[in-house]
């Protein structure tokens, strides 16, 4: 498998888990899956999530709750960027940031792959949600002012192919927003060694990351792509979904030792410019 981003074929082995190998790039350094899922096989496995799914759409939960949080950054961050026009929302979820975006005074609408997840937008927030892809928006090229992309590019199998269809879609002078989690993180580079020996790095999540990034790669990226790259910030993933509940760690001491031993490094990273889990902001040239 060739390098998504510079075409190399070399690629140096970094971890594998669950049978699928993590590599990194000779030539650009971008880390991506070397034996990825067909698309069959990852519609069976996010179609897994049911349970999840079920808890994502119930405003009484405690998912629904943590990921409204998120879109509160989410939000903070984009107007960083932008502070209105026409907005889209890829891989938009349930809608909860698209919603708060419009709500801030944005002409927001999303893009969403899971039917369940795209309805509940449209029924719970009103939103104007389309289904599939980024390849699938209904929007015409450059008629959008900002396009965030949340912890999406990680996961599609052509994201350089995406971020050019993001250009394409946007205005000139318009904004990209995305988040994904950093491999250069200071979590994720201290817990490699031990990892490689414990056979357990709960950074990466193989087969539903495709492709870890890095500011380095994904900037580069982005420039390829044609954007002019912006401000990047560094934050911590939320230490309960990287290490686990502490109800659940204390039936697993070994987890609990690794949580007790790493979680202050994903805690303090964003203080050093190393966070597991970045925003970057670019423009389409004017």
């Amino acid at each position: 498998m060739s390098c998504n981003h510079c075409g190399t074929t070399d690629a140096a082995h970094l971890f594998r888990a669950k049978g699928y190998d993590l590599v990194r790039c000779s030539g650009c350094g971008l880390a991506y899956i070397a034996n990825p899922p067909t698309m069959d096989e990852l519609k069976v496995l996010y179609s897994a999530g049911a349970s999840y799914h079920a808890a994502l759409c119930d405003p009484a939960s405690e998912t629904f709750a943590t990921q409204d949080r998120i879109a509160v950054r989410h939000l903070a961050e984009t107007r960083r960027g932008a502070k209105g026009g026409r907005l889209l929302d890829v891989g938009c979820s349930i809608g909860q940031f698209a919603a708060r975006a419009r709500d801030a005074g944005f002409a927001a609408t999303g893009l969403e792959m899971n039917e369940a997840s795209a309805a509940f937008a449209r029924s719970h927030y009103g939103l104007e949600v389309a289904e599939g892809t980024i390849h699938d928006a209904p929007q015409a090229p450059g008629s959008l002012d900002v396009l965030t992309m949340f912890d999406v590019i990680e996961h599609v199998p052509d994201p350089l192919g995406d971020l050019r269809k993001a250009w394409d879609l946007l205005a000139p002078g318009g904004t990209i927003v995305l988040s994904t989690p950093n491999l250069d993180g200071l979590f994720p580079r201290a817990s490699l060694p031990i990892a490689k020996k414990l056979d357990y790095w709960p950074h990466p999540e193989p087969p539903y990351h495709l492709y870890q990034f890095s500011a380095k790669t994904l900037g580069a990226m982005l420039a390829k792509a044609g954007f002019a790259v912006g401000e990047t910030r560094h934050f911590a993933i939320d230490l309960a979904y990287t290490f686990g509940q502490m109800q659940t760690l204390l039936k697993m001491p070994k987890r609990l030792a690794y949580a007790g031993l790493f979680a202050p490094l994903a805690a303090v990273g964003p203080w050093l410019g190393q966070g597991d889990w970045i925003y970057v902001t670019a423009r389409k040239a004017p």
